[in-house]
């Protein structure tokens, strides 16, 4: 049996060097404050791991050739003393699968939250799944989503003293973070939940807060988004031409109505685009039209960064940084930053491909209490453990995301 190789860091203890405490996001209102619009709160440091990449993995920001600004040697003495978190656990790749090595396929794992503040760190979900696979040519890119209400066998995790069972897939974040687990403990519990699942092993992992991502979209001004079909927001209203959380808009005694996203293709401020991410009442496909709609947003923000010059212009990269500092979690597997950054510079927005499972709607299981994946979608996790993904959507067109 393969040796699980030791390249992941440790966790670290409270206090010790490196440590970087808890991290649950603040998830900003319309306006770039509180919901609502309130009074500012305290801006917290910005992680450190913030300031190696702009979205990293994510939307592969910094992975577009010449983009890149300064170099290896410089992005490295950046990064040196930067602290990572060990988001993936055991379900990191083995010596046998390659171990750090970048030289051939990379699969990492993103899990986005939508947290809020008030929020403890063992009371979020993630409703966002999604595999990173980049094959062993570095020159392309594929999302591909896990429905959230996917039936898993979630193994038993001795941090937060589950004993493992079924249930939806998207609860092994919130039990891997019971007791003291953190956000990092329900990272690595998906991640072992994932792996036993469709047999893929990981390079890397980066928590996503959507509600973070609203700064990095208003850092790049605006990303132009292709609504499908017109949906009102069910967390959104428009109180005096202002939007705001429907909770906040009922306080205020005015007349209100929802935000309504219609259909056509626009530019989007980020507020705009984050609730219509967020939408999947009111859409045909429900959850399955969400998962499409947040590729695109993933997909959007990378383009405009690297077709606008954004990386090219220190100002406003490092606006872009400070946007991103409240939006992720990282986790490399220990390889140095610059080494992943340098390895993907082939890869730019454009190359970016987004997958569907179960055909874009709903496999209900046996007792249609929850879904399951059907033997396509088996088929292309298959593929991406195998590094045979683009063989795989030649002859499989049907699982190619319909949005623009």
């Amino acid at each position: 049996m393969p040796v699980q190789t030791s390249r992941r860091p440790q966790s670290l203890e409270p206090g010790s060097p490196g440590w970087v405490p808890p991290i649950v996001p603040t998830q900003p209102g319309p306006g770039g404050r509180g919901p609502g619009g309130g009074k500012k709160r305290t801006k917290r440091k910005d992680p450190l791991w913030a300031k190696l990449t702009v979205i990293f993995g994510a939307v592969l920001m910094m992975t577009s050739g010449l983009a890149i600004v300064g170099s290896k040697a410089v992005i490295g003495q950046a990064t040196g003393n930067i602290a990572q978190r060990n988001l993936l656990g055991d379900a990191g790749k083995t010596n046998a699968e390659g171990g750090n090595s970048l030289e051939g396929p990379i699969d990492m794992l993103l899990l986005g939250v939508d947290a809020r503040e008030r929020w403890a760190a063992d009371d979020v979900r993630s409703d966002t799944i999604i595999i990173l696979h980049i094959p062993a040519s570095h020159d392309q890119a594929y999302l591909i989503s896990i429905p959230r209400d996917t039936e898993a066998r979630i193994p038993a995790f001795e941090k937060s003293g589950y004993r493992g069972g079924t249930d939806k897939i998207n609860a092994a974040f919130q039990i891997g973070a019971r007791n003291g687990g953190g956000w990092e403990g329900g990272a690595q519990l998906m991640a072992k939940t994932i792996k036993s699942m469709t047999g893929i092993s990981f390079d890397g992992a980066a928590i996503i807060n959507f509600g973070g991502f609203k700064n990095v979209i208003d850092a790049l001004g605006t990303v132009r988004i292709c609504v499908s079909h017109e949906v009102p927001s069910h967390h959104m209203s428009i109180v005096d031409g202002k939007p705001m959380w429907n909770a906040d808009a009922k306080k205020t005694g005015k007349s209100y109505k929802p935000v309504v996203h219609k259909k056509g293709c626009k530019e989007m401020e980020g507020w705009e685009a984050l609730d219509y991410a967020r939408q999947r009442y009111g859409l045909p496909n429900s959850d399955y039209d969400r998962q499409q709609n947040q590729q695109q947003l993933i997909k959007a923000m990378a383009k405009k960064a690297t077709d606008k010059g954004m990386l090219t212009n220190p100002i406003k990269l490092n606006q872009l940084i400070k946007a991103a500092g409240k939006a992720f979690i990282l986790d490399t597997g220990g390889v140095p930053i610059a080494d992943f950054i340098f390895t993907l510079k082939g890869v730019s927005g454009n190359d970016l491909v987004t997958l569907r499972t179960n055909g874009g709607t709903y496999s209900p299981n046996a007792d249609h209490t929850k879904e399951s994946l059907n033997e396509l979608s088996m088929d292309m996790f298959k593929a991406v453990k195998e590094d045979k993904l683009a063989d795989f959507v030649v002859a499989n067109p049907n699982v190619l995301s319909t949005r623009k």
